[in-house]
């Protein structure tokens, strides 16, 4: 951060100025850390729970229960702004609960299925 005598209209103010490299890499960082954050998948003891990532609305159920899914297989499609979003299982197991239906809408964090 730098410090500059600015002078306007005859009058002199002290003006703060920082450098926009320097927010730009905080930003990104801070950006990285909540991008780990969302990542990690919700584990309870009666299954793993799979959280959807956006707010949206259900538009596809890509699995039902009692199917057996690897890690990545697309559960669920969420639109949101017209863009269609694969809700993808980060874990390997069975489908046990799908805690939505088509047309539903859904929050950021909402849990939409469990997969044990």
């Amino acid at each position: 951060m730098k410090i500059y005598k600015v002078k306007v209209n005859g009058k002199s103010y002290r003006v703060e100025l920082e450098s926009i490299e320097q927010v730009a890499s905080e930003a990104v960082t801070e950006a990285k850390k909540e991008e780990k954050k969302a990542a990690a998948p919700v584990v309870s003891g009666d299954g793993n729970k799979v959280e959807s990532p956006i707010q949206g609305t259900v538009v596809a159920l890509k699995v039902k229960v009692g199917d057996a899914v690897k890690k990545g297989t697309p559960l669920v499609v969420v639109e949101a702004m017209k863009l269609e979003n694969d809700v993808v299982s980060p874990f390997d197991g069975t489908v046990s609960e799908i805690l939505v239906k088509k047309g539903d809408n859904v929050t950021a964090k909402q849990v939409i299925a469990v997969v044990k």
